[in-house]
């Protein structure tokens, strides 16, 4: 790993945090690199783990495992991630570079630039997944097509750099630079808004209409079962970014409430036009 030309196949990856992204991650990984390790403080995960030869080795405790590793991933909920990003002096005496796919970049990025320079940082961030966690849902394969933005620091070497990219690469996503705060207001939009609707539609859904529930009801409500406490760490620190979000849904709504009580209905067909057309052109 001294070199500046290494390649993911001589790399020794540690993920910390098996659970459903992890875990995915561990399984897209074996065989690309030069040994997959992992860390996770739960029982009933490292014996699945060990079981279906997910890892090469697996322990609760990160000095077990990461002074064996030039590449240590994070998969763990945010605030999670923070704590363990101020955790790797302790836990590893050497050099290594250190990235993460936490769901929202500004803290962890501000985190990692405390590390001391022997470190690499990166920050990452895939956009797949479901509405079920643990390593059992994990599975080969959930990356593949995925967008997957990486957020270097100032400090971040191009070394680091061309690891995580070629880290993207053997999963199969698709590669996206971007800047932590770009990050942070464009996933706002795009995931922590969805998830924040999903669960006020669900929540304002009368139990009474549960027999004429059908696939549009389960679509548009599909992520109010994410974790919670997943979903409150994401809240909680993109809090500014999400609100933000929210301003501008609450507008549109209003907008077309304002237009369905007025019962006029060129103004209620001019918005869900526009509606129709923006969808279009983002997923389009």
């Amino acid at each position: 790993m001294s070199e500046p030309d290494f390649s993911l196949a001589q790399t020794r990856v540690a993920i910390v945090g098996l659970g459903l992204m992890g875990g995915s991650l561990a399984l897209d990984l074996r065989g690309k690199c030069a040994a997959v390790y992992g860390v996770d403080p739960d029982p009933d995960t490292q014996m699945l783990a060990r079981t279906r030869g997910i890892v090469a080795k697996i322990s609760g405790d990160l000095a077990d495992i990461l002074p064996e590793a030039d590449l240590v991933i994070l998969a763990a909920p945010v605030r999670v991630i923070v704590k363990l990003v101020q955790s790797l002096p302790d836990a590893h005496p050497g050099t290594a570079v250190i990235m993460d796919i936490g769901s929202t970049k500004t803290d962890i990025v501000a985190a990692m630039a405390a590390l001391p320079p022997r470190f690499d940082p990166i920050g990452g961030h895939p956009m797949c997944g479901r509405e079920v966690s643990s390593l059992v849902n994990a599975y080969t394969g959930m990356y593949r097509g995925a967008p997957f933005a990486l957020t270097p620091l100032p400090r971040t070497t191009t070394r680091a750099q061309a690891l995580a990219a070629q880290v993207v690469a053997a999963v199969g996503a698709n590669l996206l630079w971007l800047d932590a705060a770009t990050h942070d207001q464009w996933v706002a939009a795009t995931s922590h808004l969805p998830y924040l609707v999903a669960a006020a539609l669900a929540g304002a859904t009368p139990l009474d209409a549960a027999p004429l529930v059908g696939p549009g009801f389960l679509s548009t409500t599909r992520l109010a079962g994410s974790s919670r406490q997943m979903m409150l760490d994401i809240l909680a620190t993109n809090r500014a970014e999400v609100l933000s979000a929210l301003a501008r849904f609450e507008h549109n709504l209003a907008a077309l409430r304002q237009s369905l009580d007025a019962a006029d209905w060129d103004a209620l067909l001019a918005l869900l036009a526009q509606g129709a057309e923006r969808r279009q052109e983002i997923v389009g």
